[in-house]
């Protein structure tokens, strides 16, 4: 199934930034909020947006720091989730955009958990490929930022800069975890290409390495985001890449303890799922989404 053509759009916030944002369907329609993970942008869900754009109105913004919304240096702008979150949400109030459905992925997951700390009643559903809540999603691949946790010095942001800031470890968060050959010759090469071009702009160290830095503060509110998911009884679909290594599958069996109203499917997949299981999960989340009248 598929809807309207994809649009791009640039909003100027009040406060400064320039929002680059995807979006299609009719604003009349309820509304499906794609938040997108490290090193992507809304480029990741080129394929998705028009999937889910025949009964809803979909968007999809480029984080601060990601895809092509820009920031002027004046600005001074504090990389953290907080400012994510504080972006994200003046975006949706220039758009009038009051109630939603949120995807939720990598990053994307500790913006929308806290707009939807902010903004209860703002959720209606969430979606979470990939999108991490808990201590015991966290794989290996946060050990090195762990440490930084530890002790912010020169020699350990050398050892994130040199492991996970690279055009190989940004290929791999593609094509990791994909274990059919066929499934991994359908990837096509432009998404990790784009991420790791715009990764090399100038500036881009620096904002990266003070997002994984700030990521434990997101692990500080993963109680409080287990507490919402308990009391607000919203539902959830958790659909998740199980091969993952960023964030490992018993991130998304942990769900089962807290969510009242959870379809949960485990894919055969890497970290982005979408790539190789795109329509399946187009399909779900409409399904989902139905059934619950959203």
């Amino acid at each position: 199934m598929s809807g309207s053509l994809v649009q791009s759009h640039n909003l100027t916030l009040p406060s400064g930034p320039s929002i680059f944002y995807r979006s299609a369907g009719n604003p009349a329609d309820p509304t499906i909020l794609l938040l997108h993970g490290f090193p992507s942008s809304s480029f990741q869900y080129r394929n998705l947006i028009p999937q889910l754009s025949s009964d809803h109105h979909v968007i999809a913004p480029d984080f601060p720091g990601f895809g092509f919304t820009t920031v002027p240096d004046s600005l001074g702008y504090d990389y953290t989730f907080s400012s994510l979150t504080n972006t994200t949400l003046e975006f949706l109030d220039a758009l009038l955009i009051t109630t939603f459905a949120v995807y939720v992925f990598d990053y994307g997951a500790p913006v929308g958990f806290r707009i939807a700390l902010e903004r209860p009643e703002a959720v209606k559903a969430i979606v979470s490929q990939n999108g991490n809540a808990y201590n015991e999603g966290l794989g290996s691949f946060w050990d090195p930022i762990r440490d930084l946790w530890k002790s912010d010095t020169a020699s350990t942001r050398t050892v994130v800069e040199r492991g996970l800031l690279t055009f190989a470890t940004t290929k791999f968060q593609y094509t990791d975890g994909v274990g059919d050959p066929k499934l991994l010759a359908q990837i096509p090469p432009d998404p990790y290409y784009l991420d790791w071009a715009l990764l090399e702009r100038p500036g881009q160290t620096d904002i990266q390495i003070s997002l994984f830095k700030d990521y434990q503060s997101n692990v500080k509110l993963y109680p409080q985001f287990q507490a919402y998911l308990r009391d607000s009884k919203v539902p959830v679909l958790v659909i998740w890449g199980k091969n993952d290594k960023i964030f490992i599958a018993p991130g998304a069996e942990a769900f089962k303890r807290d969510v009242k109203d959870l379809q949960f499917e485990l894919l055969d997949a890497g970290h982005f799922a979408l790539e190789t299981h795109g329509q399946k999960i187009a399909k779900e989340i409409r399904g989902f989404l139905k059934q619950r009248g959203l």
